[in-house]
């Protein structure tokens, strides 16, 4: 007789609640297609970029302000989304440009995730003088905007840095900076979470029958608090990838040889008046979509995880 085979992930993707919850939402649906769509492109931008911007060689001068849609006067190149002052393509550089805001937004949140799952998990295990001493520098943080904690931390790093290597190590730079500043969030809700598993009976027969720390927080806490963290760190992306970008249109981020879209949309903003508004607008654009389609698939997650919402 024949081993009945297995489903494939697919089915059962779409027997779980989530995969029914996720193929009745068409908006989920819409954002999930342009986030995947956005990171192909930026995953493949090297491949499918008319320029390499990385070249100096690649781009002429003369073909500097070329409107998008059509072909320059002088040279006859055509490009889709028009040319910056240095004759670069902007398709090239939205597309590089989107491959190092979501690189710094991805590495952001696995950081600041790592911080405030860790700290959280000890605060609500361990209690008493730990927990307070965690959540008073949480709180201490939340009473500072983030985007002012992000620009503190980028400030002293760089000057730490000697002269010759900051632009090197400016994506490093800005993923501590954003980073370091956002993992309150993940703290404050895993030790609520880890507060309540505390009090259930398994976590108690675990204590009681001798299993170090280390292994109740990994095998049975962790496990545990999970959802909830899945859906702070959706948003938190959008939020990173938005603090790269506030970063970097403040002159604080990516140096111009790096270009992310905020390093695109600071160029662009200064063409805007003299009628290139191709510079500014498609780098916006990109960015309003990116930003946008994460939020929603936050929200959807956040609402299908929680068992206490309203369906």
């Amino acid at each position: 007789m024949s081993t009945p085979s297995k489903p494939s992930l697919w089915a059962r993707f779409r027997a779980s609640d989530l995969g029914h919850a996720f193929l009745r939402s068409p908006g989920a649906m819409i954002a999930f297609g342009l986030l995947v769509l956005i990171m192909l492109a930026a995953l493949f931008a090297p491949l499918i970029a008319p320029q390499d911007l990385r070249d100096a060689t690649s781009f002429d001068l003369m073909d500097g302000f070329t409107p998008p849609f059509s072909a320059n006067e002088f040279t006859g190149n055509f490009y889709l989304l028009g040319t910056d002052d240095q004759g670069r393509d902007m398709l090239s550089a939205v597309l590089f440009g989107l491959r190092a805001s979501l690189i710094v937004g991805i590495c952001a949140v696995a950081l600041s995730a790592l911080i405030g799952v860790t700290l959280g998990l000890i605060a609500g295990y361990a209690g008493g003088r730990v927990d307070a001493v965690i959540m008073r520098a949480a709180d201490v943080q939340l009473a500072i905007p983030g985007i002012l904690v992000a620009l503190l931390i980028f400030g002293l790093t760089r000057s730490l840095l000697p002269t010759g290597l900051r632009d090197a190590m400016a994506i490093y730079v800005v993923i501590l900076a954003i980073g370091l500043s956002d993992w309150v969030s993940y703290a404050r809700t895993v030790r609520s979470a880890a507060m309540v598993e505390m009090r259930r009976e398994y976590i108690q027969a675990a204590i009681m029958m001798g299993r170090p720390p280390r292994a109740i927080l990994r095998r049975h806490l962790l496990p545990n608090v999970a959802r909830p963290i899945f859906v702070i760190a959706t948003i938190n992306f959008a939020l990173a990838v938005i603090a790269e970008s506030t970063l970097s249109y403040l002159g604080a981020g990516l140096p111009p040889t790096q270009p992310s879209l905020g390093t695109l949309i600071r160029i662009g903003q200064q063409f805007l008046f003299s009628g290139e508004w191709w510079l500014l607008f498609f780098p916006g654009c990109v960015l309003l979509v990116l930003a946008l389609s994460i939020n929603l698939l936050g929200d959807w997650l956040r609402d299908t995880l929680n068992p206490r919402a309203v369906k």
